[in-house]
């Protein structure tokens, strides 16, 4: 029997397979009745299941980051597929291949690392190409690099989808250097590799994406700094010079804002033309990426548009299905 990927799942279908369970919460419906929200992942995507009138031990049963076999019916709902469940069981990790169940990287990691190298391998300034060689030397920080998602649902949510968007990142910041003299690109190059490198501590990624309990409590940029300390320390003592004072704000300064703005959680706003470009670029790289992975997973094949999404608080247009 074929697997039955999620995303293979349609309207009405019944489900009997093993999912890894990559998120549960226990809810109270109107009549206070308990009822378990299960994530339900594989490396194709992710659906929602709803297991109503949920018992106490059940739940306790299952817990996240760990393979269920779930059996219920798929039904779309507000335009978007979601699983009602019959039974939810704890399944054996060691009969299981977690490789099923989280979405590797669709390009080549070698590559992309090659490509970040060279791209880095451009900074003229020696301080800063003293510290970027403190993390390339750092091998399992590289390794937890090729590994990390960007994001936990849609920002590049694959195993290496952080080293992709960093590569993005430094490419196109390459390209068009020649159209802004002013920006000082050697610093720009440095914030563009350091932004969400914090992201490494912030998610776990081994065999389910979600968030470390360093993670929620401090978050990617605050971690991000905290390891730039950590990286300076060690260029300061191993040089035995001090790095110099204003470039380290500036560096700093790019992690911290990148988000742009207060309600995104940037503690202050991009304040230097190297943080505004920052943070433009990597949006354009994040959003561009979330608007293709939803069309891409939109279970309504033939519609024109997704289903409204309240993060982005809009639906995406997808065009008129083409004719064959």
């Amino acid at each position: 029997m074929h697997r039955q990927y999620v995303d293979t799942l349609a309207d009405g279908c019944s489900v009997d397979e093993v999912y890894l369970l990559a998120e549960k919460q226990l809810r109270a419906n109107r009549n206070a009745e308990t009822y378990l929200l299960a994530q339900l992942r594989d490396k194709t995507g992710q659906i929602s299941g709803f297991l109503w009138n949920i018992r106490e031990d059940v739940a306790s049963s299952v817990a996240s980051g760990e393979p269920v076999r779930v059996r219920g019916r798929v039904q779309l709902y507000q335009g978007n597929l979601q699983m009602i469940l019959t039974s939810i069981n704890s399944v054996d990790a060691d009969d299981i291949d977690f490789s099923e169940f989280v979405p590797e990287s669709p390009h080549n990691v070698a590559e992309l690392l090659t490509q970040m190298r060279d791209v880095l391998g451009t900074i003229e300034d020696d301080d800063l190409t003293a510290l970027i060689n403190v993390y390339l030397d750092d091998s399992f920080l590289i390794e937890q690099l090729s590994r990390a998602p960007a994001g936990v649902k849609l920002h590049h949510a694959w195993h290496g989808g952080l080293l992709q968007h960093v590569v993005n990142l430094l490419q196109t910041a390459h390209r068009i250097r020649d159209l802004y003299p002013t920006v000082d690109f050697d610093l720009l190059l440095v914030g563009l590799f350091l932004h969400d490198l914090g992201k490494v501590r912030e998610l776990e990624f081994e065999t389910s994406f979600s968030y470390t309990v360093e993670g929620q409590l401090i978050g990617h940029l605050v971690q991000g700094v905290e390891m730039l300390n950590e990286k300076v320390h060690a260029l300061e003592t191993t040089s035995g010079k001090p790095f110099p004072t204003e470039t380290l704000l500036r560096i700093k300064h790019m992690i911290l804002s990148h988000h742009g703005s207060y309600e995104y959680g940037s503690p202050k706003l991009p304040m230097t033309p190297e943080a505004i470009a920052l943070h433009h670029l990597d949006n354009l790289d994040a959003k561009t990426n979330e608007f293709q992975s939803l069309v891409d997973s939109d279970p309504n094949s033939d519609a024109i548009w997704t289903p409204y999404n309240t993060n982005l608080g809009r639906k995406i247009f997808k065009g008129a299905p083409s004719e064959e």
